[in-house]
């Protein structure tokens, strides 16, 4: 039997990283898409690069700028960002601990 929901239990809660500085904490994964969450201490440095994969932010708190292909977006709770496949992005200015649910479709490759 297919599993038909689930609750994500500390999905949009602030992880503090351990020896990096961003954490990242995988919820779920299906064969259409992935979802976790994405967490920035204030003053951290985002080193991610271009995914293979759609994206969408869902940030939970926090305050910072998301530079997409260098246009800066403001970011703080209740914001939802999309990021297409492929394109530069990255959060900097972070001047509170960010939180964000990401969404990747498909799901995020393992690279």
């Amino acid at each position: 039997m297919t599993e038909s929901f689930r609750v994500l239990a500390g999905a949009g809660t602030f992880t503090a990283p351990g020896a990096g500085a961003t954490h990242w904490v995988e919820h779920l994964r299906t064969a259409h898409f992935s979802i976790g969450t994405y967490s920035i201490p204030a003053g951290g440095v985002d080193g991610q690069s271009p995914h293979r994969e759609d994206e969408i932010y869902v940030v939970t708190s926090g305050v910072a700028t998301l530079d997409v292909d260098g246009q800066p977006v403001p970011v703080a709770a209740g914001s939802v960002v999309f990021v297409a496949a492929q394109a530069p992005h990255r959060f900097v200015d972070i001047t509170e601990d960010l939180v964000a649910v990401v969404l990747f479709a498909p799901p995020e490759s393992a690279i």
